[in-house]
């Protein structure tokens, strides 16, 4: 354990890497419009810049415990850093979009790391007592960094150049690599441990991660572009990510010295329903965030920053709220009452929304169902945490750290993937029953599209060009109706998503917050 101005400085250290790499899971969603024209790219090209990142970051992050013991914690840490900052200074400086692909891939790598070394670090750093506050201050950078990413994203392009993404990683990343060499310091355990030979190493486990989990993180990055199962290339990654994760959950809990421990679930009740939660709180999380702008870009017009800012008093809130739920937790408030709090909350968020989506909604109708999302998600986050972490020790510790990390990364993923699809593919389906009350027949849209040719021969349009226009606008007007009713059923379905997840609360044991972790946890 560490005290004062060490431990102060590891918190720091690590805080800042969790927010670099999950700030970098969405600070590029704003600049690729601006990618396609530099480097030359289609649509569906530009969209593996995205993906290539993903599909890293989720092959790394169950290995972040073994490669921690294997090469050492603090140089794993430190050269991850490192790989990082690098590969963000090579992506600015990429002249066509497979390159930028190739060095967002490694820059995953790296940033996979940096997340649940992060967390396993911060509960060798603080005794058990103090461990929720040492998760909260983790947990702020977990829920503020993909919230914040469209809004630093969106002020760089607005501003300067798509490249300043990945160059502002590189003084934070400097930075980082100095504090770990002089701060972080590996535990006795690692101190001690002899590495694997090469030929021990569980290479197949290894191989069945990779097939497995990067073959379902390419179908659900490229699910909705390919079509989804009307593709053969969809179909054939969607069969390898099949025969990849039932053979490497088969390896994983068959070999003797395996690449990730899964056994460790059996070991921790909280630990496997914890694993459940996390999936749940990464749809919620990314989820929301993936919907919000695109509602508010496409249908409200706002800018990429104008979202960015609405969405950041909701992050910074959730932020802020981290210390004061570990305190709560501290004090003895249960995790198993928390949660179902905190999911009641993102509900109410969600119905609100619901509620509140008009094509005249401005920016402060906004603020207060935002700020009740951020305060959902810090009471789901921090207990889950505390919950899934208690009474892990040593390599059980990290290697919780990394199955909780890779499934709420998981979960991120179906997320965006399923509320893309449906938003698409409802709008198409909505936009049928309207279109039984719009016919030249009726009165009332005859008389519209005579107001709006009005309108545009008052402005100086030809006649057919004015008539061309009315039908344009008035096909506008029903596709905005349609996307409002698809949007409120989008944040309806989110919600009811955590309302169906509740029962899986029941499953959880009391852990006791104590100077001494309870062994109840397992």
């Amino acid at each position: 354990m560490e005290t004062g101005f060490t431990k102060w400085i590891i918190v720091v250290t690590v805080v800042l890497c969790c927010l670099l790499e999950l700030i970098d899971t969405s600070i590029v969603n704003v600049a690729l419009t601006q990618m396609m024209g530099n480097l030359s790219a289609t649509q569906q090209e530009v969209t593996w810049v995205i993906a290539s990142y993903g599909i890293a970051n989720v092959i790394v992050i169950p290995m972040t415990g073994f490669l921690a013991e294997q090469f050492g914690r603090r140089n794993y840490y430190f050269v991850s850093v490192v790989l990082f900052t690098l590969a963000s200074m090579a992506c600015g400086q990429s002249t066509n979009i497979w390159e930028l692909v190739a060095f967002r891939f490694i820059q995953g790598i790296g940033g996979g790391a940096l997340m649940a070394t992060s967390q396993a670090i911060l509960i060798d750093t603080f005794p058990p007592k103090q461990l929720p506050l040492g998760q909260a201050l983790f947990g702020m950078g977990v829920i503020i960094g993909p919230t914040i990413g469209p809004t630093l994203g969106g002020y760089i392009v607005d501003n300067y150049d798509w490249p300043w993404i990945f160059y502002v990683n590189v003084p934070v990343g400097i930075l980082a690599a100095i504090f770990t060499m002089l701060f972080i310091r590996d535990p006795e355990r690692i101190k001690n441990a002899i590495p694997r030979p090469l030929r021990e190493i569980d290479w197949a486990g290894i191989g069945l991660l990779i097939l497995g989990v990067g073959s379902l993180q390419l179908v659900l990055e490229q699910g909705e572009t390919e079509d989804w199962f009307e593709s053969s290339y969809i179909n054939s990654f969607a069969l390898l990510a099949a025969i990849g994760l039932i053979g490497f959950v088969w390896r994983e809990l068959t070999a003797k010295a395996p690449i990730v421990d899964l056994r460790v679930l059996g070991r921790s009740r909280n630990l496997a329903v914890g694993a459940l939660l996390s999936f749940v709180l990464g749809f919620g999380m990314f989820a929301s965030v993936f919907i919000f702008p695109i509602f508010t870009q496409r249908i409200l017009g706002f800018t990429a920053a104008q979202t960015g800012y609405i969405l950041l008093p909701g992050a910074l809130a959730s932020g802020f709220m981290m210390p004061v739920i570990g305190r709560m937790l501290q004090a003895g408030v249960p995790q198993k009452l928390m949660i179902p709090v905190g999911f009641t909350i993102f509900f109410i968020f969600t119905f609100w929304m619901g509620h509140i989506i008009s094509p005249t909604a401005g920016e402060s109708d906004f603020f207060w169902p935002l700020m009740v999302r951020g305060l959902g998600m810090g009471l789901i986050f921090l207990p889950i945490t505390t919950m899934s972490l208690a009474g892990l020790k040593g390599k059980d510790a990290g290697q919780a750290a990394g199955l909780t990390g890779m499934i709420r990364q998981l979960g991120g993923s179906f997320g965006v993937a399923i509320v893309g699809t449906y938003l698409e593919r409802s709008i198409a389906q909505n936009r049928i029953s309207p279109l039984a009350h719009i016919s030249l027949y009726d009165t009332a849209t005859v008389q519209r599209i005579q107001a709006f040719t009005q309108n545009f021969l008052a402005h100086g349009f030809p006649l057919e060009q004015a008539q061309k226009q009315a039908y344009a606008a008035l096909e506008g007007i029903l596709m905005k109706q349609v996307s409002i009713i698809t949007y409120t059923q989008v944040f309806t379905m989110i919600g009811l998503f955590f309302v169906v997840c509740l029962p899986l609360v029941l499953l959880i044991k009391r852990v006791k917050i104590t100077g001494k972790i309870s062994m109840d946890a397992h």
